[in-house]
Order: C-alpha cells, then sequence, then structure tokens
C-alpha cells in the first residue's frame, strides 16, 4: 500500500467511530506516523479516549491503555522484578509500557514522580530498570489525555515533559448535526466495538520509514528555524521552543506531505501543524498571564513577523 492510501485507509476507519473531527484525526495520525506522541487536552466528554481507540483498533498491534489516579506507581507503568522462591531469584514483570500504543488516560491526576515515568520511554522507547535497559517494540506512540489544570485533583505536567509530546491539541465540540450522529450511532451499541484493523503493524513502520525521504527544501528549513527563534524572544515568553520542536514541526510536516500524496513539503503543511506542534513548549511569563496573552497569540503575531518562503 501507498503512503497515502495508508492514511486514508486509517483516517477512514477512524472516521467511522469520531464524527466531525476530520483535522483532529489527521494530526494524530501525522503524530504517530512521524515518531511523535500526541498530548489530547480538553474537557471530559468530547471523545478523547475514543480516539485514542479508534487508532489503536485501526492497527494491528498491541494496545495497553493505562487509568492515572493519584495513588498510581512508576512500577504500574514500568513493571516490576519479583523473586521467586522456587529458583531463589528475581524476574521482571513487565509494565503496560511495554506495548505499541499507549492510552494515558488523564495522565495530570496521578502524581509528578509517576508522570516522570514516561520521559526516557517517550524520548528513546526504552526503559531502564533495575540497572537494566529494556528496549521498546516498534512502533511505540503514546497518546495522553489531560483534562484541564483548574479542574480539581490534577497535578500539571512538568516542562520536561510536555516538550516530549510532538502534539498538544483539543477536540472541542462538534456540529450539532455530528452530534446527532453520535446519538444515532451509539442508540444500540458503541461503533467502537465494531471497528476492525485496517492496516497492520509493519505497513506503519514501514510508512514510518517513508516520512524520512519527503523532501524539505532549505528555505523550508531556515522558516521553521525562525519560527523557533522568534518565540525565545517573543514578548511574554519566559522559555521560547526547543530545537526538540524544531524537529517534531518538521517530521509532521513531511508526514502531512506524504498523507497528501507529495513527494515534498511546502509552507501551507508547516502552518497546518505549527500551532499544535510549537504552544504547550512555551511557557509565559506572569506578566502575560495576568494580561490573557496565550502561547497561541505568541505563534499567530510570530508567524506574521516572519516571511513565508515562496
Amino acid at each position: 500500500m501507498q503512503g497515502q492510501q495508508i492514511y486514508q485507509a486509517i483516517s477512514g476507519n477512524i472516521g467511522k467511530v469520531i464524527r466531525g473531527q476530520t483535522a483532529a484525526i489527521r494530526k494524530l495520525v501525522a503524530a504517530f506516523i512521524s515518531g511523535g506522541h500526541v498530548l489530547l487536552e480538553d474537557v471530559p466528554g468530547t471523545g478523547k479516549t475514543t480516539l485514542a481507540k479508534a487508532l489503536a483498533r485501526s492497527i494491528d498491534a498491541k494496545f495497553h491503555r493505562i487509568q492515572f489516579t493519584p495513588d498510581l506507581l512508576p512500577t504500574d507503568i514500568l513493571g516490576v522484578s519479583i523473586f521467586d522462591q522456587r529458583d531463589q531469584s528475581f524476574h521482571f514483570h513487565p509494565g503496560p509500557v511495554f506495548t505499541n500504543i499507549l492510552l494515558a488516560d488523564e495522565i495530570n491526576r496521578a502524581s509528578p514522580r509517576t508522570q516522570s515515568a514516561l520521559l526516557e520511554a517517550m524520548s528513546e522507547s526504552q526503559v531502564s530498570i533495575d540497572g537494566t535497559i529494556r528496549p521498546l517494540d516498534e512502533p511505540f506512540f503514546v497518546v495522553a489525555t489531560q483534562n484541564p489544570i483548574e479542574f480539581h485533583g490534577t497535578y500539571p505536567l512538568p516542562e520536561a515533559q510536555m516538550d516530549r509530546f510532538a502534539m498538544r491539541f483539543s477536540l472541542g465540540y462538534v456540529s450539532p448535526e455530528d452530534e446527532v450522529a453520535i446519538l444515532s450511532d451509539q442508540k444500540i451499541a458503541h461503533p467502537i466495538h465494531s471497528i476492525m484493523a485496517c492496516v497492520s503493524k509493519h505497513d506503519v513502520i514501514d510508512l514510518r520509514r517513508k516520512v524520512a525521504d519527503i523532501r524539505i527544501s532549505d528555505e523550508l528549513k531556515h522558516y521553521i528555524i525562525q519560527i523557533i527563534r522568534a518565540t525565545r524572544s517573543a514578548k511574554g515568553v519566559r522559555n521560547g521552543a526547543s530545537p526538540r520542536g524544531s524537529l517534531a514541526l518538521m517530521k509532521t510536516a513531511q508526514a502531512l506531505a506524504l498523507f497528501d500524496g507529495m513527494e515534498f513539503v511546502t509552507p501551507d503543511h508547516v502552518l497546518e501543524v505549527v500551532i499544535p506542534v510549537i504552544t504547550h513548549r512555551l511557557v509565559m511569563d506572569l506578566e502575560a498571564r495576568f494580561s490573557g496573552i496565550t502561547a497561541e497569540d505568541v505563534i499567530r503575531d510570530t508567524l506574521k513577523s516572519v516571511p513565508v518562503p515562496t
């Protein structure tokens, strides 16, 4: 299957369950295929968990879900070594992180110590336990969901972990017509239970390799760097985007070009994902917060000042 065909198969499969979220599905799959991770941040009930499950069911790969709670421990995620009396030795029991697609549900309800257990896994696709490095299977993809920080019983994710996510975006509410369709779809049973895998794990791995073959000009690379560097000196920003943000922006733009059946990245591909890729990496100062200036405002102002390559 060609790259565009694989994307259409996956997005079409997810679209059977998630109504009115074409743009969100496209961003999710772009992050997945480009090797990044996604943070879905929205109010409860908008379909964050269902979106992640629909992606997992569309891929013939291993899937685990972790419900993050205040009493969750790092070993509940990574695994633990248990002493066996029969052979007088320790045996490692892998945790749910040893999978292909991991749904970290309501990640901001766990303590920072537990949240940080995912750092190495997300950045290096491996975990270090009891002095042993254990690689994770390919592909490895984390979809974390998060309720807004003003909700009770939540812990804001640390800056270092936020930077590990290739994208952060919200689903929002769908149109009245799509909401009526959701009611009709779930009148008897949830359509998620009827979703079958439409592509194999090997198709996904092959597609990830094809992303690297998508050409991106030096002019577009400079454009990306200009955007990133502008965030570091923007008014109201305490910490700008990191080089990891530049890489994420380039790779997701390459994935979008692949989905569109193109052999090269265009400025429109970069502009399509610059906000979900960069905004969560910016740390605003107190004055900007009190003034109501958001990271999204900074990115929009930056895009106006940086000329688009032609």
